[in-house]
């Protein structure tokens, strides 16, 4: 039964069949995946099934939520636990990140010239402590990524989509729509050019410079690094296109549009993580 925001009680939401559609949806993905990874028939319609009603649930699902708060049925308490939810997520999402930035740490500073010390010359003669590198037993010969380029543009991209959200949620703020919006097109913009050229970079390390991710600890390193941050950046657009489209329905106000606040948060979340991207797989 739900309650008005306008009361002290908590908003408990009507019973809901999504949850049990998306358990649904993660079978058969799962399952589709098994089945495709074992070349076994059936399984890319398995996996196009389990997209097909994972759309339907997010569809389903957020839509209620959406009608649920532009309803007036959320409170300052709803809110206040939306935050901390969107806090506690960031926060989990951080330390994803810093598994694999602990990984390449420990493959850079402890393993490589550990394989490379004078111990290990016997079995592995030869080896030097340079970075990059695919490993002693790497046959074949790869070309790095280096910063300048691709990689420096979309920097330069992710920086600037930082700047346009703001400056919409500034918008938003003084209740100035068409900055919002503006602002929000523009973040949308920045970032699917960034994913798109991130794929351009991956299909000219495979195509031209031998780089995959069977290029030993370098490869690997690289592209699930990278690959997860691209992933990231492909749901936080995903999440600011669907604001747009509320934003252009006229939904959010200056006082209470946390939805924003919190794609906001997570993009500037997926800038800082870049950055250091940048840094460590790119620069050094």
């Amino acid at each position: 039964m739900s309650h008005p925001a306008s009361t002290n009680r908590y908003f408990v939401p009507d019973p809901s069949y999504f949850p049990l559609v998306g358990s649904v949806a993660l079978l058969l993905l799962a399952g589709g995946a098994v089945l495709t990874f074992n070349s076994i028939t059936g399984g890319g319609l398995l996996l196009a099934a389990g997209f097909a009603v994972m759309v339907y649930m997010l569809f389903g699902w957020f839509g209620r939520v959406i009608d649920e708060s532009e309803g007036g049925s959320y409170n300052l308490q709803v809110d206040r636990s939306f935050r901390w939810a969107m806090a506690w997520f960031i926060f989990s999402e951080v330390m994803f990140f810093a598994a694999f930035f602990g990984a390449l740490f420990y493959i850079r500073v402890l393993s490589v010239p550990e394989i490379a010390s004078p111990d290990q010359a016997a079995l592995w003669n030869g080896f030097k402590d340079v970075w990059p590198t695919a490993g002693p037993a790497a046959k074949d010969s790869f070309t790095p990524m280096h910063a300048w380029g691709i990689p420096a543009f979309n920097t330069l991209l992710l920086l600037s989509s930082g700047v346009t959200v703001t400056w919409a949620h500034w918008g938003l703020i003084a209740n100035k729509r068409q900055q919002l919006i503006v602002g929000l097109a523009l973040t949308v913009a920045l970032g699917l050019l960034f994913v798109g050229l991130q794929a351009y970079e991956y299909a000219l390390a495979y195509g031209k410079m031998n780089l995959k991710m069977t290029t030993g600890v370098y490869g690997s390193t690289f592209y699930m690094l990278t690959g997860f941050h691209g992933f990231h950046v492909t749901l936080g657009a995903t999440m600011l296109i669907v604001i747009l489209l509320r934003a252009m329905k006229g939904h959010f106000t200056a006082e209470r549009h946390f939805a924003f606040e919190a794609v906001a948060w997570y993009w500037h979340f997926v800038d800082v993580v870049w950055l250091g991207l940048f840094v460590v797989i790119y620069w050094l």
